[in-house]
């Protein structure tokens, strides 16, 4: 999908303008909080960006994933919680698009695109977050239909969402991916959400745990019909190329936030009779987290457009996740540091940022595990050229 740049330039304005407006002011009350976000989720509907990747065919804005990318980085430069709103319906929405069939993209896509019906993404386990090959997490055929049994772990949007892509292993010892429907309630059947997760911050949207026992999943929710059989790890795996870019582009918006708070402070505090700023400590500090910050953008643009072209970006979308993440925390916390005692304080966002930025280096494949990917990556691109 690609978008006129002009269009694109619009929307992304207006998310901008609107997450100054409306996020900003507020954010830090509703993280300290550990609210959901009502009415910040309601304007997210009526901006359509739960259907942003959707196909115009569908009812959705049909959007690049270049311009997604920038939606998320406005979207976390006032709260990266919003952001973790919207990521793991854009995977589900992925997945459809690309693996479901005829029948299940006409079934689930319009539904998804105004935010009324939303989906979590449902991978990792107690014993299997990066190890997914460890799922233990059983779908058994029963007539018609499969009976999912076991507990899932860091399911985000687990207790709002009306969809749930859950990865199961079935008898013949390979994951598939079925689309969980879920009715309204704690309780679905033999779905249950067991506990919300507290976290050191990512707050105001839930991560739950859920477990499953004996719960029916119709035989056409199978994520690719009969096809789709055992392929549902190489179907997660695909999509979560597009999640490590949302997760870099929530990174550059974490770590533009955190380079203009410093910079605004530095131009206020003064000591020893001048601006913070003037101290040449200060300036290196500032110059080097525009720096990083500018690399990642760079970086994680060019893994979108990469993507845009259909272009396998598993090398790309893990450079961009790793580089874009760890320069977030880098940058948050040298501004804490240019804040001094303030930036330890909830009077100011800095801390906010400080702890958030911690998810995105383990979100969506912990760091260490991109490293392993990148490397597997360069050598398998090496042999091809030599």
């Amino acid at each position: 999908m690609s978008v006129d740049p002009e269009v694109a330039d619009e929307l992304v304005a207006t998310i901008a303008a609107w997450v100054d407006r409306e996020v900003v002011p507020e954010a830090s009350r509703f993280e300290h909080a550990d609210e959901f976000p009502e009415a910040m989720f309601t304007r997210m509907c009526d901006f359509g960006l739960f259907g942003a990747t959707i196909e115009e065919a569908y009812g959705g804005l049909g959007l690049d994933a270049l311009t997604y990318a920038r939606i998320v980085e406005e979207l976390s430069r006032g709260w990266m919680s919003l952001a973790g709103i919207l990521n793991t319906h854009v995977l589900s929405v992925a997945m459809i698009t690309r693996f479901g069939t005829p029948e299940q993209r006409e079934r689930f896509l319009p539904r998804m695109v105004d935010g009324s019906l939303r989906s979590a993404f449902s991978l990792s386990e107690p014993d299997a977050g990066s190890d997914t090959q460890n799922i233990r997490c059983r779908a058994t055929p029963d007539g018609d239909e499969w009976l999912v049994n076991g507990t899932k772990m860091w399911v985000t949007n687990g207790m709002r969402a009306g969809l749930v892509m859950l990865l199961a292993r079935t008898p013949d010892d390979r994951i598939t991916c079925f689309v969980v429907e879920k009715t309204p309630g704690p309780a679905d059947g033999g779905l249950t959400i067991s506990r919300k997760i507290d976290k050191l911050g990512y707050k105001g949207v839930e991560t739950v745990e859920m477990s499953y026992v004996n719960h029916h999943v119709p035989d056409a929710n199978m994520l690719g019909g009969p096809e789709g059989l055992g392929k549902g790890l190489r179907y997660a795996l695909a999509a979560l190329e597009l999640g490590r870019v949302n997760i870099a582009a929530r990174a550059v918006g974490v770590g533009q936030a955190a380079y203009d708070a410093a910079m605004a402070y530095a131009q206020e505090r003064e000591t020893f009779g001048r601006p913070i700023f003037e101290h040449q400590a200060v300036r290196f500090m500032l110059a080097e987290m525009a720096t990083k910050l500018h690399a990642a953008r760079l970086l994680t643009h060019d893994a979108a457009r990469r993507y845009d072209e259909g272009q396998r970006i598993d090398l790309e979308a893990g450079m961009a996740k790793l580089f874009a993440s760890e320069a977030a925390y880098e940058i948050a916390t040298d501004a804490m540091r240019i804040h001094g005692g303030y930036g330890y304080t909830t009077e100011y966002p800095v801390e906010r940022y400080y702890r958030d930025t911690p998810l995105m280096i383990i979100g969506e494949g912990t760091n260490e595990i991109q490293k392993l990917v990148i490397a597997r990556q360069l050598l398998s691109r090496w042999l091809e050229k030599n």
